[in-house]
């Protein structure tokens, strides 16, 4: 992609709107537009980052065995009265009425209409395990809307479902997402830590939220020192294994949100604890019963008793983590995107636009870099070298790779990694073969 050609408006100065470093690098890097209060538009580098997301979410889902359906954004309110939640929900929740005066809700999660469809046809213990996800956009009017995409009123999440026979094979699924969350976040290139949660108004009694660490975080997280060293899960995990010894290793690592932690309880030496800040990413949740038992969602067991099934909701923040990623890695001079995440993955800058020699060199990176099937954004605008450098620190693409008319009368290009700063000179052939590879 040329940046000449490419929509990316990009602000010097900071909105005084933005409290938070995500926030302001967001608007600051032209990823979003405020459209009105937690509600934004998604602008195309920022829409890149979430589509990205949302690919690896999805990969990670399937893997693990469940199946993707597309719930809509408007409920009936008929269901969330079958199982008790529309009048406990609270003003988070925006009630409509359709022209026809029915009780309409844009909808904040899925239980109710997930088990609807699951009661709708599933009559048999042999029809089980039911797996289902969807990624979707979901709408609560927070109170007061703040810090960008981390507590927007609008926001995209994927949300995962599982329907047992027994609370056994609920503790599979469970696991199954235990294990399957672990591995989405460690492709992002983000350490989450899995700390017991209360459930909220979701319910349940087993319950867990991933939590990467950042300074900036929302919460006061207390965990472990080894959790920063921590090996992630093999790639090669077999979900068709007894995943609770996963678990249960990954558990044995000291880890809490400060509503959980307990100075006078806490099993961890002083000098081993480490004391920071996190966010939450992701949220499993055990919650029996709670809603197949109101709304009649019952199959008939190998006995040919009818049994209540056993449900399990699996929630990740798609919309939230880019937010969440940019507040864990980012610098004075902008975003550091981790590679699987990024917008694109090299900027390739020309410095002196209309000098021959620059011109066809920059020119054959960017189609060397498009035949190898590497995403690239280069800035051919004619603009001055340092507005140019500063704005690809400012996107945080993983890779710089700048093309100025010193190094070309040396037959080099300096190669800078965003992450590390390190800089290095080499001819445009190694600078290819370096990123191609």
């Amino acid at each position: 992609m040329r940046l000449s050609r490419y929509f990316l408006p990009t602000l010097k100065d900071t909105p005084r709107e933005a409290e938070i470093v995500s926030h302001r690098l967001m608007l600051r890097a032209g990823m979003m537009q405020q459209a009105s209060a937690g509600i934004y538009s998604w602008l195309p580098l920022g829409f890149r980052v979430l589509k990205k997301i949302e690919q690896i979410v999805r990969d990670e889902q399937d893997a693990a065995g469940w199946q993707e359906v597309l719930m809509p954004t408007i409920q009936s309110a008929d269901l969330w009265r079958e199982s008790g939640r529309y009048d406990d929900y609270g003003k988070e929740m925006l009630r409509i009425k359709d022209r026809h005066d029915r009780d309409m809700l844009y909808g904040p999660t899925n239980e109710e209409l997930i088990t609807d469809i699951f009661r709708t046809h599933v009559r048999s213990y042999r029809e089980l395990p039911g797996r289902l996800y969807h990624i979707q956009w979901k709408f609560r009017d927070e109170v007061r809307p703040r810090f960008g995409v981390m507590r927007g009123r609008e926001f995209l999440m994927k949300d995962a479902y599982s329907f047992d026979v027994d609370f056994a094979a609920a503790k599979r699924a469970y696991n199954r997402q235990f294990v399957a969350y672990l591995r989405t976040f460690d492709r992002m290139g983000l350490k989450a830590i899995p700390m017991a949660a209360d459930s909220g108004p979701i319910g349940g009694d087993m319950s867990h939220e991933f939590i990467i660490l950042a300074e900036t975080g929302e919460s006061e997280v207390f965990c472990h020192k080894d959790w920063l060293s921590a090996d992630a899960v093999p790639a090669d995990v077999d979900y068709e294994a007894d995943l609770q010894p996963v678990v249960d290793a990954c558990l044995a690592r000291y880890a809490a949100t400060d509503e959980k932690h307990d100075p006078a309880t806490c099993p961890v030496a002083e000098a081993d604890l480490v004391r920071t800040r996190g966010i939450e990413v992701g949220h499993i949740f055990y919650f029996g019963t709670k809603y197949s038992d109101p709304m009649g969602a019952r199959v008939a067991g190998s006995d040919g008793k009818e049994v209540t099934v056993h449900m399990g909701s699996y929630g990740v923040g798609v919309s939230r983590l880019v937010g969440g990623i940019i507040e864990a890695s980012h610098d004075d001079a902008g975003i550091v995107w981790p590679e699987p995440v990024a917008p694109f993955k090299v900027g390739l800058v020309n410095l002196k636009v209309g000098d021959v020699a620059c011109d066809s060199t920059a020119e054959a990176l960017y189609a060397g870099f498009v035949n190898a099937g590497i995403e690239v954004l280069m800035d051919d605008r004619e603009e001055r070298p340092g507005p140019k450098l500063a704005n690809m620190d400012l996107i945080g693409l993983p890779w710089q790779v700048v093309v100025g008319p010193r190094g070309i009368a040396n037959g080099v290009v300096e190669v800078k990694n965003r992450k590390t700063g390190e800089r290095e000179e080499m001819t445009p052939e190694a600078a290819m073969n370096r990123l191609a590879g």
